[in-house]
């Protein structure tokens, strides 16, 4: 890159929107443009740069190493002049009209219905956008201020995210329990040890997935293996498999609320209490929108 230049931030914003998208066609309609726009606008960038910024690849492209870095930076600085535009505008007089939450799939069907429900009660005028998006992705989305507020997960075992530079913190603790068919061996008892499920098969995500990270780990503590032998990231597909007598799975207690499947017996592993922890990831400074709904989401998940 010569000299002093200044990379274009609108060129940037296009680089944000590929990383985050993964591909041309997908970023451009993020920004409601042309794929052809967008390559155009990447192509002058890595003019500027001086080099390529991603590897194109028949699923789409795939950043290069300085294309993430500069990306993070990106993410960083499209956040900042986001940032400055809104607070113009509030001292304008001019009060935000959107709100975009990101969440993952579970969270999306308990905690966060009632609290946006909620919220169309109270700013009915205000445009509402909700995002699905799987831990760990989503942050980089609230840096760069396309999300307002994530809504992300920890379980044991695994490693969050550095939060980088976001506030973060635990809304609360949703435990694991065991859930089996009904007419399991096992299932007359309250409370299982997970070594004498050594030897029957498991419903859990495929490898690196957070729940099949911690099912891991519990079985490394308990110094067992264990045979996953269906793989599903869906917890509605799990419950499924369960109920047809095919395999034994953890599932958050959250999804277990009122669960009237007969065919499904619930119960607690022995030993120290297993949970996911939930947690709310927002910017430093959120507008008085995201503060209204960090208020909706706690009160739902203090139910």
């Amino acid at each position: 890159m010569k000299g002093t230049r200044v990379l274009d931030v609108n060129r940037l914003a296009v680089l944000v929107r590929i990383a985050h998208h993964g591909s041309i066609t997908a970023a451009a309609t993020s920004l409601s443009i042309t794929p052809a726009a967008v390559s155009q606008q990447l192509a002058k960038l890595e003019r500027e740069v001086g080099c390529p910024l991603v590897d194109r690849h028949p699923r789409g492209v795939r950043l290069t190493a300085v294309g993430e870095a500069l990306a993070a930076h990106a993410e960083t600085i499209v956040g900042q002049v986001r940032a400055a535009e809104q607070h113009v505008q509030v001292l304008l007089g001019q009060q935000p009209t959107q709100l975009t939450v990101g969440t993952f799939a579970s969270a999306g069907q308990t905690l966060v219905p009632p609290a946006l429900a909620r919220f169309r009660r109270e700013y009915p005028d205000v445009a509402l956008a909700l995002r699905d998006l799987e831990p760990p992705d989503g942050y980089g989305l609230v840096t760069s201020r396309e999300l307002d507020l994530l809504i992300t997960h920890s379980y044991p075992g695994g490693t969050m995210p550095d939060a980088q530079g976001l506030r973060r913190f635990l809304l609360l603790t949703d435990p694991l329990r065991l859930a089996l068919p009904a007419d399991h061996p096992l299932a007359d008892r309250q409370r299982i040890a997970l070594k004498t499920l050594a030897d029957y098969e498991w419903i859990s995500g495929g490898p690196g997935i957070p729940n099949r990270v911690c099912l891991e780990h519990l079985a490394q503590q308990a110094k067992v293996n264990v045979h996953v032998a269906y793989e599903t990231a869906d917890y509605q597909v799990t419950l499924a498999l369960v109920a047809a007598g095919l395999g034994v799975a953890l599932v958050p207690s959250s999804l277990l609320d009122g669960l009237g499947d007969r065919r499904i017996a619930v119960r607690t592993l022995t030993g120290s209490p297993v949970a996911r922890g939930i947690h709310l990831a927002h910017h430093r400074q959120p507008n008085p929108l995201a503060l209204a709904m960090i208020g909706f989401l706690t009160r739902s998940g203090n139910r």
